[in-house]
């Protein structure tokens, strides 16, 4: 076994668990709101417009404390095949309601989100451990980017018709809300039924609280768990699904991404890339101290996160003294722990990562990098975080930084989904440029210099979708555009109106933004 990087937590901590904010609680809130919706004692899958206690449900732990929450009810191969089938019929009848009645039913839609805001994050805090200033944030770019879209569909669905099956949503846990909720909720505006799967890791019943919540509008949506591999035929391959909509890693995207082209069949893939922030030339290190922190928000467990330094080797010793105060300020801990009942919920930078398991596994990276090379620079401790007496901390990893990952590292070329920074020196632009385009592809990228007429030489020549100068790019709202180049995206663009697009057909012949088997076309 890897060994660990945890420290043991203090026996000393005078902290408590806020009162309300327990498991438990948030639980019995859930059933009260949706009692459609869950038992006492599971989660229901939703098809064929009904809850159904169907599925064998597996134990599951909040990364918080490791302490017992609702497990995923798992259907079968032969289940979701139904449910896909029943999904098509709600999808014929909901592709003719009026957009008006789609608006109205969308907008009441949010409305119940809204007041149902705190219980859905607090859910997000269990299951997915995301701190509570993060999750409240989670919810609220779901509702705000949703009524974006409400108010604006008119002239992006000129000319347009739903496509001839229903949008079926694989994504990754990380964003339940912001990215899974927002873009069925958008799908379902655009006149098509959604098939939404839930996260195998986790934001089963935030998921399940919103879902239940939108179909009471009349929104048709099928939301069911299970394993990728006994759920895969019917969500990506059955000739009923119009579109498969994914968010996760590159394996299964590869996969996926296989299927979908055979089939000819529309797809959104995205897909994991190395996100990198290079350093040149470059002197204004107060924004970069001030910029780091915000980088470790949720433990970089984001698909835009930046854990690749590319630094000029002549500026080491100027980055390392703007960087490490920084990354020694990151805050983490127990998101729930108070010292007083009446205090506020605290604000860390990050709690747990989404399950022990990963801990454990970027621990034994982090391990075998330096075993073969790698200098750590910064080996942060959780003996100063802010935990519960006596608490599970198996799920927490504190901050660390690397210099020189090996090439046999899987830090050296993937994404760590973690609070893990690499930092790689090189000599000259075309090492800096090769070093930030290690992964064949990413979604996201940053370029650090003074000289503008440098940064416009150089940034196209970066591989990312999006590129920023002295400041991190994000997934952004609204209509903010998003995708990625190489591997790290398949299928149609998204943001703004190409979403609409991506889920809609248009006139015969139309080519869709994006990066497909037989072209690749930039919006």
């Amino acid at each position: 076994m890897a060994p660990t990087l945890t420290a043991p937590t203090p026996t000393t901590s005078t902290l408590s668990l806020k009162p309300g904010t327990a498991w438990y609680d948030a639980w019995q809130r859930a059933l009260a709101v949706a009692p459609e919706a869950f038992r006492h004692d599971r989660v229901l899958n939703l098809w064929a417009a009904e809850w159904k206690a169907d599925g064998n449900t597996l134990p599951a732990a909040s990364p918080v404390d490791g302490s017992p929450i609702a497990g995923p009810p798992r259907l079968d191969a032969a289940t979701a095949g139904q449910a896909v089938r029943a999904s098509l019929d709600q999808h014929r009848a909901w592709r003719h309601v009026p957009l008006e009645e789609r608006r109205a039913r969308v907008g009441a839609a949010l409305d119940a989100l809204t007041e149902h805001r705190e219980l859905l994050a607090l859910l997000l805090v269990w299951e997915i451990g995301k701190p509570w200033r993060l999750a409240q944030a989670d919810v609220d770019r779901a509702i705000d980017g949703v009524r974006w879209y409400v108010d604006g569909i008119e002239p992006m669905l000129q000319g347009r018709t739903p496509l001839a099956g229903p949008v079926s949503n694989i994504a990754s846990w990380n964003y339940p809300m912001s990215v899974l909720v927002h873009a069925m909720l958008v799908q379902a505006l655009a006149g098509n039924a959604v098939i939404a799967k839930t996260p195998t890791d986790g934001g089963l019943a935030c998921l399940t609280l919103a879902s239940a919540l939108c179909a009471r509008e009349g929104i048709p949506i099928t939301l069911v768990s299970g394993s990728g591999g006994q759920l895969s035929e019917a969500l990506v391959n059955s000739p009923e699904i119009g579109c498969v909509s994914f968010v996760g890693g590159r394996d299964t995207g590869a996969r996926i991404a296989t299927a979908v082209a055979d089939l000819g069949k529309r797809h959104i893939l995205e897909q994991e890339g190395l996100n990198t922030w290079g350093i040149w030339n470059y002197s204004d290190w107060d924004a970069l101290t001030a910029v780091i922190p915000k980088l470790f928000d949720y433990g970089k467990q984001r698909c835009t996160a930046y854990p690749r330094f590319v630094v000029q080797r002549e500026l080491f010793a100027d980055f390392l003294a703007a960087y490490l105060p920084a990354v020694r300020s990151i805050r983490t801990g127990h998101p729930l722990a108070v010292e007083n009942p009446s205090d506020p919920l605290p604000v860390l930078d990050f709690g747990p990562l989404i399950n022990a398991a990963k801990a454990q596994e970027l621990a034994g990276y982090v391990s075998d990098a330096i075993d073969r090379g790698a200098v750590p620079l910064h080996r942060g401790s959780l003996e100063d975080g802010a935990f519960l007496p006596g608490q599970d901390t198996s799920a927490y990893l504190p901050p660390v930084t690397l210099l020189g990952p090996p090439p046999s590292s899987p830090l050296h070329h993937a994404e760590p989904f973690g609070p893990v920074d690499t930092i790689v020196l090189v000599d000259t632009e075309a090492e800096l440029l090769a070093a930030m385009n290690a992964s064949n592809g990413a979604l996201v990228a940053t370029l650090s210099t003074d000289d503008v007429e440098t940064y416009e030489r150089l940034a196209p020549q970066i591989r990312a979708f999006k590129t920023g100068r002295g400041k991190p790019r994000s997934r952004g709202d609204r209509d903010e555009l998003f995708g990625g180049f190489g591997a790290s995206w398949r299928g149609a663009f998204v943001g703004g109106e190409l979403l609409v697009r991506a889920v809609t057909d248009g006139p015969e012949g139309e080519r869709l933004p994006g990066n497909f088997p037989d072209y690749h076309l930039m919006p």
